[in-house]
């Protein structure tokens, strides 16, 4: 409802989430992108203006050229919520959904958009089609569950060819998406860290909280069943709630186990019965909770159905894809989308040429050379130990790196997720990775179910066969599984060199594959963005095209020469305020406009320095403007602390 730098409407991310806009033409997907992944703003609840221009820019369109805009919720409920809102908030602007979202579409393109081109679609529908139309499914039943979505937290569906049909609704009170999220809270984790929790929960024992766990909720006859979370409060009698840096005991990781098995107790119950129910062999999901892999897994392996399809982008970024392909299909009844290959419909990292332009202006920073084999050049260097951020082609729609925008690694040695954590992510040691593995391949380092061998959008959990576990110490989980990624020489031709020659230097055509981000920012999306993460963590290189890039050293000086400025998010403060019952004292913060709790101390110098950045001068010009012509490196070194949290910009300065 927002723009980047508004926050006229203040709602939680965990009101509205993942913003994304979707392109079809003829009933394909031909551009689609996060909002976050512009923005940079994680699972941001700003209003997708930058992802519209983008698809828009990408098939030089116009808006005027769009025939219908769809909306991922209706128009009905969206109101409903406005209109609650602004008794709230009496000073934001609009009390119904079609002035909000015209005003939106007119701040990004400059045109007024006509009533007849917007079109509302039920949230849960959104996601429901988003699955049905890109499986390949001639028929299948459709399970979508997530927190709410237009005062729902699921739906129920069996489709005919074309046609879906409404089989029930799941009420938001018995809501699996916020079940799972009010648990994982005790664990000292919070929204949109649910896949932590899947994370930890194999390094448990779902024994052992089993009885107390099985009073938060009933199976009832039919596929029913019923949450009692009001008796989730005598968790207090197994442990305290745990702050977020507290140690994770066993406690916790049992707590975690119990919770996984829970989830997956009520799923199967419904998936039971409505599969005999409906007699359909075929199972589409969606929703966030789809996003659980280790369900999935179970899922696949449970023979229930003959086939399992996943939506990729299964949380709300999703539902756009939904939105636009429900409006297209009830516009031409007999059209009928192809299984869905891959997600690669992003920005374009771009050609050598415009990669060489890039790289150029960081050159005080980095130093880099063209190669004529890549994959193989960069195989070597994964062989020999090192860790690598890679950018190729289009970026990946979703929430995964499938290739286009992944740090890689060697998948054997075990040391390697600690030394990914200590270099990059930051994250919990109990966090798997991932393996991308040759599709040809699969079959000799996993056991898969006989009618699955292609998992080419990492959503599926599976077993690493025995024999293999020890040898891929890097990505075989606790409980001797992984999270796989099967790749195709048809998709993704570059990533599938790569991963081929790495295996003709090892017999492993395989890759420990993790998304291209640090711990607080989105995966990179331009070539620029990959820079930047490769300059901020301890990757040993970056591979951008046919370009390997190196760091030239940690001197201070060359950042003098470049450019600060403020994300369009990012607010600066001087505050004089009390500091003891009788002293006052100015201070100095960052705030932004997402997050009412984000505030970072910054001091006098560099408040001045970026009360003065215009996006055009130097920061070695900002500082003598303020009178800080000695002792530099502590400004230098506080800035780019900000840079690696993402609360400030750096670029190269631009060169005659």
């Amino acid at each position: 409802m927002n723009l980047v730098y508004e926050d006229q409407y203040p709602v939680s991310k965990g009101s509205f989430h993942d913003a994304a806009a979707v392109l079809v033409d003829d009933g394909k997907i031909v551009a689609a992108i996060e909002e976050e992944r512009l923005n940079r703003i994680k699972h941001t609840n700003k209003a997708p203006a930058s992802a519209i221009r983008f698809c828009l820019e990408s098939c030089k369109a116009s808006l005027n050229d769009v025939d219908k805009i769809a909306f991922f919720g209706t128009e009905q409920f969206l109101n409903s919520f406005l209109k609650r809102h602004h008794l709230h908030h009496p000073e934001s602007n609009f009390t119904d959904a079609r002035s909000l979202v015209r005003r939106i579409l007119k701040e990004v393109s400059g045109y007024h958009v006509d009533d007849n081109k917007m079109v509302f679609v039920h949230h849960h529908l959104a996601h429901a089609v988003s699955a049905f139309a890109l499986s390949g499914f001639d028929q299948s039943l459709i399970l979508t569950i997530d927190g709410q979505g237009d005062g729902i937290a699921g739906m129920l569906l069996e489709t005919q060819g074309q046609k879906l049909s409404v089989i029930n609704s799941i009420p938001t009170s018995k809501s699996l998406g916020w079940f799972y999220e009010d648990v994982i809270r005790y664990l000292g984790f919070g929204n949109f860290e649910e896949y932590k929790v899947m994370g930890l929960a194999p390094y448990g024992d779902p024994g052992r909280y089993r009885h107390l766990f099985e009073t938060f909720y009933a199976l009832l006859p039919n596929g029913g069943y019923a949450l009692h979370k009001d008796r989730l409060t005598t968790l207090y009698d197994v442990t305290q709630p745990r702050k977020k840096m507290d140690p994770i005991t066993q406690v916790h990781r049992d707590v975690a186990a119990s919770l996984q098995e829970a989830l997956e107790d009520i799923v199967f119950h419904i998936l039971k019965y409505y599969a005999k129910k409906t007699g359909q062999t075929n199972l589409c999901m969606a929703g966030g909770v789809a996003h659980n892999c280790s369900l999935n897994g179970k899922i696949l392996y449970s023979g229930l159905f003959s086939d399992v399809f996943v939506q990729p982008a299964a949380h709300d970024a999703g539902t756009a894809i939904g939105a636009a392909l429900h409006v297209h299909s009830q516009n031409n009844p007999t059209s009928r989308p192809k299984r869905l290959e891959h997600v690669y419909f992003g920005t374009d990292v771009g050609d050598n040429d415009s990669i060489s332009r890039t790289l150029s202006g960081w050159k005080s920073l980095i130093e880099f050379e063209r190669v004529d084999n890549m994959s193989r050049h960069a195989a070597r260097l994964i062989a020999g130990g090192a860790i690598i951020g890679w950018a190729q082609g289009r970026s990946e729609f979703g929430p995964r790196a499938l290739g286009n925008r992944s740090i890689l690694a060697d998948p054997r040695p075990a040391e390697n997720k600690d030394i990914i954590n200590e270099m990059v992510k930051k994250r919990e040691g109990f966090r798997p990775f991932a393996p991308s593995v040759l599709e040809e391949c699969v079959d000799d380092y996993f056991d898969l179910p006989p009618n699955k061998k292609e998992l080419p959008f990492m959503l599926f959990v599976v077993k690493v066969r025995k024999e293999k576990q020890q040898m891929l110490g890097a990505v075989t989980h606790v409980d001797g599984s992984a999270r796989v990624h099967t790749v195709s020489r048809r998709t993704n031709e570059r990533f599938w060199d790569l991963i081929n020659e790495f295996g003709s230097l090892t017999g492993v055509p395989l890759l420990l594959n993790t998304s291209f981000n640090n711990n607080v920012e989105p995966i990179v999306d331009s070539a620029e963005d990959a820079i930047v993460c490769f300059l901020t963590t301890k990757l040993h290189y970056l591979v951008l095209g046919d370009y390997i890039v190196r760091r030239r050293g940690d001197d201070y000086l060359p950042y003098l020469d470049m450019v600060p400025s403020v994300p369009l998010y990012i607010r600066i403060h001087q505050t004089r305020r009390y500091v003891s019952g009788n002293e006052m004292k100015m201070t100095f913060h960052i705030t932004n406009s997402y997050d009412g709790r984000y505030k970072i101390e910054i001091s006098p110098e560099l408040f001045g320095v970026l009360s003065d950045a215009d996006g055009n001068r130097s920061l070695g010009d900002l500082m003598k403007n303020q009178g800080i012509e000695s002792d530099q490196k502590p400004i230098v070194d506080e800035i780019v602390r900000l840079w690696t949290k993402r609360a400030v910009n750096l670029r190269a300065a631009e060169r005659p």
